[in-house]
């Protein structure tokens, strides 16, 4: 019985790492086209020109989409225990490369586009919240393992992550509220803009009220 929950485990654990994966790829798509620095492409067609015409909201859009994208690609596999295990160096050095990414480019970049946001003061309040929070999270979680506090790094490390998967929330969020539930534009918008991230933080607690940070940290020793 023991061995069996331990392969759904690694089952479950598998398929949301390839999901994540998935997801990742499936942003790559996305992000790439913004590359040509034209206004009329997806996103950017939801703001006035006003907006489109300030140097702080296209600084801050090009720099949180790129950073964002290989912050949570690098964030997968820094939760893969053969990986870290096999290759100990590179798990630290794309562990710095995530951590002030998020503290020097993509937190205080997505701060600077919440002041932009759709949907007024709840969506400008969601999405700074957000920032604020997701800058913390990896900040404590750097602070911790530079004391060697290795179970603690790594329940940061997860709520970091967890608010780094809100992009990947928030796209399958509003999928569902709409096609599953027929909720207006605004409605979708707003109610997904707290839920992509303080939804994934709830699940990540329960994740570690399930002591699963304390496994994974045994993963890494053995």
């Amino acid at each position: 019985m023991k061995g069996r929950k331990m392969s759904l485990g690694r089952f479950f654990s598998a398929l949301f790492l390839l999901f994540v994966g998935a997801f990742t790829l499936l942003m790559l798509t996305k992000v790439v086209p913004y590359l040509s620095f034209e206004p009329e492409i997806d996103f950017l067609t939801t703001k006035t020109d006003r907006v489109l015409g300030r140097r702080d909201f296209q600084v801050s859009f090009y720099i949180h989409i790129v950073s964002s994208l290989w912050v949570m690609g690098i964030g997968i596999a820094q939760f893969i225990p053969a990986f870290v295990k096999k290759y100990p160096h590179l798990h630290r050095t794309l562990g710095k490369v995530y951590v002030f990414s998020i503290l020097l480019l993509a937190a205080p970049s997505g701060l600077g586009l919440a002041l932009y946001a759709n949907g007024g003061l709840p969506a400008k309040v969601g999405f700074s919240l957000q920032c604020i929070v997701w800058w913390l999270t990896t900040y404590i979680a750097w602070r911790e393992i530079r004391q060697k506090r290795w179970q603690t790094h790594t329940e940061w490390m997860m709520r970091s992550y967890a608010v780094t998967l809100a992009a990947m929330s928030l796209r399958v969020g509003s999928y569902a509220m709409v096609y599953l539930f027929h909720t207006k534009p605004i409605e979708t918008y707003l109610t997904v803009t707290w839920l992509s991230w303080v939804g994934n933080l709830v699940i990540a607690e329960g994740c570690l009220y399930a002591g699963m940070g304390a496994k994974l940290v045994t993963l890494l020793k053995k």
